[in-house]
């Protein structure tokens, strides 16, 4: 008896795909969509190194007139004969403005979103969620306003008791005066910050998967420990994006850090006491009435915060790129 064997279909050819991959890119859609594409991102870095030869520019000019050191100068006077300047109180009260909100506003932030996503029943979470939007959409000189009337009066008891029980320190140690210094700030700052932080970090967390969950609890995890081991994990390279945009916003916020900040361009160890200032807000304060030579100065002050921004983001990508693998992704 003839046994009939079947032969299995010829499984299709392998060129295939990249036959239908170039008829697609032939077609007039494909061609239109290609170029935008490839466009916008050379015209974004057109637009970067544009900003970047300005800056540059104008910063040179500036500081080949400055008589001091343009990094450790503890002095703005642009206008002087002959002029004198450095970004030193500057960068000291950029940098620890920021510091202190990322350390207020990250935790909370993350906190928030934690509950949104795990903890709260669904129209709880709905409700918090929508009024963590709305904050994220409040402009930025009405935080300032806010800041001014309600939130400096209401700061004296908390500087009261940081003198009373830290002032040994030197940094919480208080003089008396208006609170408007750097942790007046800081404050102002954390709360601008945390609607760009929790919802960002909100929709990471949601993205955890279902089953890394159901199988810590089917170990017998408790809920926070599901947090601790899948979530915070999973969810860790978000996290530091989410901050990371935060931190942005820290660094470049203008009038309202304006509004609640009494500026002496000094610096002071003591958190409490006034002093100091930030690249942005002295950039807006002063660049109305300033000279040419002055304008310059601040626009080199600007340049100053444009580098400070291109790190704070790379170093950012570089820690993403390192944690990639708690993200579930494969790329």
């Amino acid at each position: 008896m003839d046994i009939s064997t079947k032969v299995p279909p010829t499984p299709p050819s392998s060129d295939a795909e990249p036959q239908r991959a170039a008829r697609g890119a032939t077609r007039i859609g494909d061609r239109v969509f290609l170029g935008l594409s490839r466009g916008s991102g050379i015209f974004l870095l057109v637009l970067m190194a544009a900003i970047a030869v300005f800056l540059s520019y104008r910063a040179v000019l500036a500081i080949g007139e400055d008589e001091g050191n343009f990094f450790t100068t503890f002095e703005w006077n642009p206008t002087g004969n002959p002029p004198v300047f450095g970004i030193a109180v500057l960068a000291f009260g950029t940098i620890v403005s920021s510091v202190i909100a990322m350390a207020i506003a990250v935790p909370v932030a993350v906190g928030i979103a934690l509950f949104i996503t795990h903890y709260a029943p669904r129209k709880l979470g709905g409700t918090i969620a929508y009024v963590v939007d709305l904050l994220a959409a409040v402009p930025s000189i009405v935080y300032g306003l806010w800041g001014a009337l309600v939130l400096v009066p209401q700061l004296d008891g908390l500087y009261g008791w940081l003198n009373d029980y830290l002032g040994w320190t030197g940094i919480f140690e208080w003089q008396g005066g208006a609170p408007r210094s750097m942790l007046t700030v800081g404050i102002l700052l954390a709360i601008m910050i945390l609607p760009i932080i929790t919802n960002v970090s909100r929709e990471v967390f949601r993205q955890v998967p279902q089953m890394h969950e159901e199988a810590a609890l089917a170990l017998g995890a408790t809920r926070w420990e599901v947090i601790r081991m899948a979530v915070l994990p999973f969810g860790r390279s978000g996290v530091i994006s989410a901050s990371m945009l935060g931190l942005g916003r820290a660094l470049g916020e203008t009038m309202a850090v304006a509004m609640v900040l009494s500026s002496s361009f000094e610096i002071n160890l003591s958190l409490l006491d006034p002093g100091g200032g930030t690249f942005a807000q002295n950039i807006a304060s002063k660049f109305s009435e300033a000279t040419e030579i002055g304008r310059d100065a601040l626009i080199a002050s600007g340049l100053v915060l444009f580098v400070i921004t291109l790190l704070v983001n790379g170093a950012a990508r570089l820690i993403i790129a390192r944690r990639k693998e708690f993200s579930g992704a494969n790329a």
